[in-house]
């Protein structure tokens, strides 16, 4: 066999290797294989023409084995080049620019083809000349494309730029870095638009590097403002805007930095300027300062506070608006009109934005909740091994849609909330505090087995689905829990002794 064969046969083997090694590792490169198999099926040719001129005794056999040898190299270089950058170090989490594996590639062609040239007695010199002759007259004529190249290399080497950085142009668009190649870089907007950057454009240009500080990822500053009339008090704006946006996390808004609201401005129309500022997790979402200005208003319509001009109800308007609501609830199904009266002229209306905690679980809050309008998930927090390492656990245990009331037991036992109530979209909700309740209790404390045994069957339907309680067994823990309630009922109201059992 001769010398020709052999190197194409060991080639062949290194090109299958390559193969191998890519599809098993590296799948997403295998579009690089393909200048492997281009430059090896080349090789094959050359091999068998000089095979050929050698068969038939014909000239210029010398130059195609030239070509042949020439062509191997090069085959080698790239199998020792794919599997080396695709393979070999990203395995070892060592991650090598693009530009800078090509670099090193085309190195390694010059060193080939110098090698080839010599061993064949031919001067290398003298091809650099050539090769300087012919650089300097494209340097000139190729002057963009060039800087372009530079640029590209720049931006690689220098590790100012990645592919997946989030940059900010010079005319203000933003998008995420998918690919900085040799004579241009690709950024994809959010809107799914790819812009095609020259390099030395970027290079010339003042680019913003988003979320990212001192060269390691942080959240990006974000700010929205609105508008309150003066007449209102900057602390209450303030105070009802920092416990929409600390108490319950808004999606893709980091917790830390804590997100703040600063009073801006007071314009000549008597009208207040607010800045909330707040720190994105992922840039690239755009829908976050939706949910911010969401949460804003939920937030301040719940605080009673208005964003621009509306209707005022009076206090008439909204205590029938109270009493068509609380009439809706079982709870309060053994009262009079005029203590249904009673209750509806201390309610508040406290709307609730999507992702909002209403009730913290293990707090003490003496109010109970009407849900107008919406749904809302209880989630019950529990923690297996105490203060050990395992992390907290939260499960939903209930879902409750309007109308319908939760958190009865902090105004009526006060005991502390069992569990998470959470807006499981935007919720319409009237808080009743504990005064009002007591008020009709003082005058009327038989009313209250009544709302004992409402109570007491609403509390064990919650947990016999989970408990698996049959029919008697539900029966008779309902009795122990109307019996429980009515006390604590009593004890907390201060009603005394209840003399009817």
């Amino acid at each position: 066999m001769s010398r020709e064969l052999i190197w194409l046969l060991s080639t062949f083997g290194g090109v299958v290797v390559a193969a191998i090694l890519v599809n098993r590792f590296a799948r997403a490169d295998r579009r690089r294989l393909r200048r492997v198999v281009a430059l090896f099926v080349l090789q094959a040719f050359a091999v068998g023409a000089t095979l050929l001129v050698r068969e038939l005794g014909l000239e210029g056999e010398p130059r195609f084995q030239i070509a042949a040898e020439l062509l191997r190299v090069f085959t080698l270089v790239n199998v020792v080049g794919v599997v080396l950058f695709r393979v070999l170090f990203p395995s070892v989490r060592l991650t090598l620019p693009m530009i800078a594996g090509d670099l090193l590639v085309g190195l390694g062609y010059i060193a080939g083809t110098l090698g080839v040239l010599s061993r064949h007695g031919l001067d290398p010199s003298s091809a650099l000349a050539t090769g300087a002759v012919v650089s300097a007259v494209l340097a000139i004529s190729l002057q963009t494309t060039l800087g372009n190249i530079l640029g590209g290399v720049a931006l690689q080497l220098d590790g100012s730029l990645h592919e997946g950085d989030y940059i900010q142009l010079a005319d203000k668009t933003q998008g995420q870095i998918r690919a900085i190649r040799w004579r241009h870089t690709l950024v994809e907007t959010g809107d799914h638009t790819t812009i095609v950057v020259p390099n030395s454009q970027l290079l010339a240009t003042n680019i913003v590097l988003l979320g990212q500080r001192d060269g390691h990822p942080a959240p990006q500053r974000v700010t929205v403002d609105f508008h309150v009339d003066v007449v209102v008090s900057p602390s209450a704006v303030l105070a009802a805007v920092h416990a929409a946006m600390i108490d319950s996390r808004v999606e893709n808004v980091a917790h830390d930095p804590q997100p703040t609201c600063v009073c801006t401005d007071f314009d000549r129309d008597g009208i207040a300027t607010y800045t909330v500022r707040y720190f994105l997790i992922d840039p690239r979402t755009k829908t976050t300062s939706s949910r911010v200005l969401v949460r804003l208003h939920a937030a301040l319509r719940r605080a009673g506070i208005s964003m621009s001009s509306r209707k005022v109800l009076t206090p008439e308007d909204e205590s029938a608006g109270y009493l068509r609501v609380i009439k809706q609830i079982s709870l309060f199904q053994a009262l009079t009109e005029e203590e249904l009266h009673t209750l509806a002229s201390t309610m508040t209306h406290v709307p609730y934005a999507t992702g909002e905690t209403i009730a913290h679980q293990g707090a003490v809050a003496h109010s109970l909740f009407i849900l107008n309008a919406g749904t809302v998930e209880v989630r019950t927090k529990h923690d297996i091994d105490g203060e050990g390492p395992a992390p907290e656990r939260s499960g939903v245990v209930a879902t409750i849609t309007a109308p319908n009331f939760f958190g009865e037991m902090g105004v009526m036992t006060g005991e502390p909330r069992r569990a998470d109530v959470v807006a499981k979209c935007d919720v319409d909700c009237y808080r009743l505090k504990k005064e009002a309740v007591e008020k009709v209790l003082v005058q009327r404390p038989e009313i209250a087995k009544a709302l004992s045994e409402v109570l007491a069957t609403r509390t064990v339907e919650l947990t016999a689905v989970h408990d698996n309680l049959d029919a008697v067994s539900r029966a008779e823990q309902t009795a122990r829990e109307r019996d429980r309630i009515h006390s604590s009922i009593r004890q907390f109201f201060g009603l005394g002794t209840d003399a009817s059992g």
